[in-house]
């Protein structure tokens, strides 16, 4: 099984490096990030499961930066603020944070908070597409979420099933990070998916629809998208 990956969103570089060191002790791959810039960038980068978020970041808001994360997808989300006053507590849950948490605090109470949100939110909701309304390239293809139209590098559209899509898409959220059959099926959201070698012959079907180079078999693990995305500038 992967570790759940952590995004830690904290500008007292002491205080997070102690704390990413902790948290990895207790079996959890932490990402930092310093910064909006910074934790947007990492958030674009990869799968993250859930993101510990600091409310003051210098020059950054932290409830404002969890307004923007909330309204792109739905990882959780939980703050962190050396202030503890309800009004504080509200603002963040407002805005859809997931927990909330004061400074100082216990590491070990911080832990049983991570991963009961973790419980609750499960795994599916990280794996899945963020909600963007524009476009994705991938090594010279193009997925036109509005559309949901796949274009290959030559020009020609290609006809996809909506299962076929929406694998597509679990692997497009997840660029260059290896993904076993349980959290894609759990991605799938189909329980069908989840038996045998149900999601062996979906890929197999998306393969031979796109490039077989771009899904590779992890031996052990299940299969990961060779290929980085990006996503297009709007207009």
């Amino acid at each position: 099984m992967s570790l759940h990956r952590l995004l830690l969103v904290e500008d007292d570089t002491d205080m997070a490096t102690m704390l990413a060191a902790y948290l990895q002790r207790q079996g959890l791959y932490v990402t930092l990030a310093n910064s909006r810039a910074s934790a947007l960038a990492a958030l674009k980068a990869g799968r993250v499961d859930l993101i510990l978020l600091d409310v003051s970041l210098g020059d950054d808001d932290g409830v404002a930066l969890c307004a923007e994360i909330r309204a792109a997808q739905d990882v959780p989300i939980i703050m962190v603020s050396a202030l503890s006053a309800d009004h504080q507590r509200m603002a963040g849950y407002e805005v859809g944070a997931d927990d909330y948490i004061a400074k100082p605090f216990n590491p070990d109470l911080l832990l049983a908070r991570i991963r009961a949100v973790l419980r609750r939110a499960g795994r599916a909701p990280s794996l899945s597409h963020r909600r963007r309304d524009g476009a994705l390239t991938f090594q010279g293809w193009r997925y036109d979420a509005r559309r949901d139209e796949v274009t290959a590098p030559g020009g020609w559209q290609v006809s996809l099933s909506s299962r076929e899509t929406k694998l597509l898409r679990v692997f497009l959220a997840n660029p260059l990070i290896p993904l076993t059959r349980e959290e894609i099926a759990a991605a799938l959201d189909d329980d069908e998916a989840a038996e045998g070698r149900a999601i062996d012959v979906l890929v197999g079907r998306l393969r031979n629809k796109t490039d077989p180079a771009l899904i590779r078999t992890e031996r052990g693990t299940g299969y990961v998208l060779t290929a980085e995305v990006t996503a297009d500038e709007p207009a």
